[in-house]
């Protein structure tokens, strides 16, 4: 009985012939999985030149969102927090993945974290109060915001969820 089972569930799809979800395993095909054990391919030259341009992009919003949240605070806050959405949708949409919404996200934080660092004499770019933590806060809340959303469907696509 069980020899029986056996030789049954070769034929039920468990097997290594072709089934109906990924193709052939004998031969060239590509088998189900087999985009797991490929080696990554390198990034093209364009994208890492738009990462990086991402990254600086990001410290320079990040230097003048700084600036503005500490010069008119209620609305200056406002705007630098607007800023800091754009430049993270922006990367977003323009790259078309989470590692776009990163590169912004890194160079936007590490300019807000080196300017909040003071200097031996006293001096810091942020001041006390609450405007510096909201800014800080708000804008890493919005960076993995834009970083979490989905993305948008591709022209001609089908439908986004599966059997709808």
């Amino acid at each position: 009985m069980s020899g029986r089972s056996r030789a049954g569930a070769g034929r039920t799809g468990g097997g290594t012939g072709s089934s109906a979800a990924g193709g052939s395993s004998a031969g060239g095909g590509s088998a189900p999985g087999s985009w797991i054990t490929r080696p990554p391919k390198a990034p093209k030259p364009g994208r890492l030149v738009a990462y990086l341009a991402l990254v600086i992009l990001g410290a320079i919003v990040g230097t003048a969102g700084s600036l503005v949240q500490a010069a008119w605070m209620p609305g200056g806050l406002v705007l630098a927090l607007l800023a800091s959405a754009g430049l993270f949708i922006g990367s977003l949409r323009a790259t078309g993945s989470q590692l776009g919404v990163a590169c912004s996200a890194v160079g936007w934080l590490a300019a807000i974290v080196l300017l909040s660092t003071g200097r031996p004499e006293g001096d810091a770019m942020f001041g006390a109060g609450i405007g510096p933590l909201v800014f800080m806060l708000g804008g890493m809340a919005v960076a993995v915001m834009c970083a979490t959303m989905s993305r948008a469907s591709q022209p001609g696509g089908g439908p986004g969820r599966l059997g709808g």
